[in-house]
C-alpha cells in the first residue's frame, strides 16, 4: 500500500519563518505552529499527546501553569510572557483554563472542507471497530503487511509491521500503539501544510487509502 507519511516527507516544504519576538498573540500562535510543523507531520499531534499525558483527571482542561509546562516538556521555545499571551488569546471565556483540543484546533494550519472530509473518510475506513481509536486490530484486513520488506524477509511479524505503521502517527517519546481521530487529523494537518493544492492533497489521500 502507498504510504502517505513517506510521500509527504519527500514533498515537504519548509514552513515560513515567523518572528517569535512579535508581541501580537496571533503572531505568537503562528510562530508556535511553525515550531510544531518544523518537527514534521506529527509535530502538532505530538504536542497534543504531551497535553493528554498531563491530563490526569481526563477533563481536557489546562491552567496556565500546566499549559506552560506542556510547551516546555515538548521542547518548544517560548518565554513565559509569550506563553501567557497565547494562553489568554485561547482562553476565550476568561475562565483561567483552556480546553487543549480547542487549542490544538486553533494551532492546526487552516484546512479546507475537502481536506478534512477526505481525512475523515480515511480514518473511518481504518477504524474497523468504530470506537474512534486506531489499533493493531483495526489494521488487520485493511493495511496490507505482505509488501513490507521486513515482513518479506521474515524479520518482522504482521503485528510488528502494523505497530510500526501506527508509530508513524505517534510522537517518538509518547508511543502507546493507539491513534485517536483527533490525533489522526492533527497528523494530516501537518502533511496538509506542505501541500498547496486541495486537488493534489485529496488525490494523495485517495491513492494512499484506496478511497
Amino acid at each position: 500500500m502507498f504510504d502517505a507519511h513517506i510521500y509527504s516527507e519527500r514533498n515537504r516544504c519548509e514552513p515560513k519563518t515567523i518572528d517569535m519576538a512579535s508581541h501580537k498573540p496571533t503572531d505568537l500562535l503562528a510562530g508556535l505552529r511553525q515550531q510544531c510543523l518544523a518537527r514534521g507531520a506529527a509535530g502538532i499531534k505530538g504536542l497534543g499527546r504531551t497535553f493528554r499525558i498531563m491530563d490526569d483527571d481526563g477533563n481536557k482542561s489546562l491552567d496556565l501553569l500546566e499549559f506552560t509546562k506542556g510547551l516546555e516538556n515538548f521542547g518548544l521555545v517560548l518565554s513565559k510572557e509569550e506563553a501567557q499571551q497565547i494562553f489568554t488569546l485561547c482562553d476565550k471565556d476568561g475562565s483561567g483554563s483552556i480546553n487543549f483540543d480547542e487549542f490544538l484546533e486553533d494551532l492546526r494550519p487552516p484546512m479546507s472542507s475537502a481536506r478534512t472530509t477526505i481525512i475523515g473518510q480515511a480514518f473511518k475506513k481504518l477504524d474497523r471497530t468504530g470506537d474512534g481509536v486506531l489499533t493493531v486490530e483495526d489494521l488487520k484486513g485493511v493495511y496490507n503487511a505482505s509488501h513490507h520488506p521486513k515482513y518479506k524477509s521474515g524479520e518482522w511479524t504482521e503485528e510488528q509491521v502494523f505497530q510500526a505503521f501506527l508509530e508513524h502517527f505517534e510522537y517518538p517519546n509518547h508511543k502507546d500503539g493507539k491513534v485517536t481521530q483527533e490525533e489522526f487529523l492533527n497528523y494530516y494537518s501537518g502533511v496538509s501544510a506542505s501541500i498547496d493544492s486541495d486537488e493534489y492533497f485529496v488525490t494523495m489521500m485517495q491513492n494512499a487509502w484506496k478511497l
